[in-house]
């Protein structure tokens, strides 16, 4: 049974090499266990390279690598083609455009990218934040949230926290309902970080009556009642009021351009 094996060689932990190597493999899905993967990290000095290339002449192996400093990857793949070795730069090419664009030399300093990867981790920890402090499951996130929105039921408050959070922004946010003292954290928090989300009446009836059609009830309740929202909406801005929060019109707008506007709000006071 025919095999291959390929090596990935990097200066750095060899994720981007593996990555795209598995990434390849897997269109060619009926050998992908023919296919041996072997990783050589922190490779950093040529005498390894001699080494490796020994080896991958032995088991008849390629080589995939992913080398940031110009002279490695040099005498990587001119070892390789002496000794007839497959050989595939993976990021040489694209480093000499970015090169030539710029008229800038790269940095070449292996394991850049994980830098990068913090800023990934931050927005998972925001997304997972908004999802645990949504719709005042928990009135503790507000005291630890970036951004605090509060409004009536059907306001966006939650997609837009969501938007957000792909921004990186941790947020709370919560549902303010006349039967309901809301939280006292909400008045501990500092009034810049918090936003109101109103909406005309006439537009929260449409939406009211359409989710409660969707959930197969009549949309003759009282949620969707023009006197009941105009009740809610009052309450909305004495609570507003009283955290002394700024108030967005969300009734032809986008999910985006309120979070544009929040931000630029935000950025503001920066």
């Amino acid at each position: 049974m025919k095999s291959l094996t390929i090596f990935v060689v990097s200066d750095s932990v060899g994720e981007t090499g593996e990555n795209a190597v598995k990434a390849v493999v897997s269109q060619f899905r009926p050998n992908f266990d023919k296919v041996r993967i072997r990783k050589f990290p922190r490779i950093n000095d040529i005498e390894l390279i001699e080494k490796i290339v020994q080896i991958a002449v032995k088991q008849q192996a390629a080589i995939v690598f992913t080398l940031v400093e110009k002279e490695m990857r040099k005498a990587l793949y001119n070892l390789a083609v002496e000794n007839n070795v497959p050989t595939i730069d993976l990021l040489g090419s694209m480093m000499d455009l970015i090169e030539l664009s710029f008229n800038e030399s790269p940095l070449q300093e292996p394991g850049l990218v994980h830098q990068l990867d913090d800023d990934y981790f931050k927005k998972i920890e925001a997304i997972e934040f908004a999802v645990k402090y949504d719709d005042g499951q928990d009135p503790r996130g507000l005291l630890l949230a970036d951004i605090v929105l509060i409004g009536v039921s059907r306001t966006s408050k939650t997609p837009l926290s969501q938007y957000l959070a792909h921004k990186s922004y941790k947020v709370a946010n919560v549902p303010l309902v006349p039967e309901v003292e809301p939280p006292i954290e909400l008045m501990q928090i500092d009034p810049k970080k918090c936003f109101g989300l109103v909406i005309s009446t006439g537009k929260l009836n449409n939406i009211r009556k359409e989710r409660l059609i969707t959930l197969g009830l009549t949309e003759n309740a009282a949620y969707a009642q023009q006197q009941r929202i105009e009740q809610e909406i009052s309450y909305f801005h004495q609570i507003a009021d009283k955290i002394g929060c700024r108030v967005i019109d969300v009734t032809n707008r986008a999910v985006e351009e309120t979070a544009n506007t929040i931000l630029d709000m935000l950025e503001g006071e920066k």
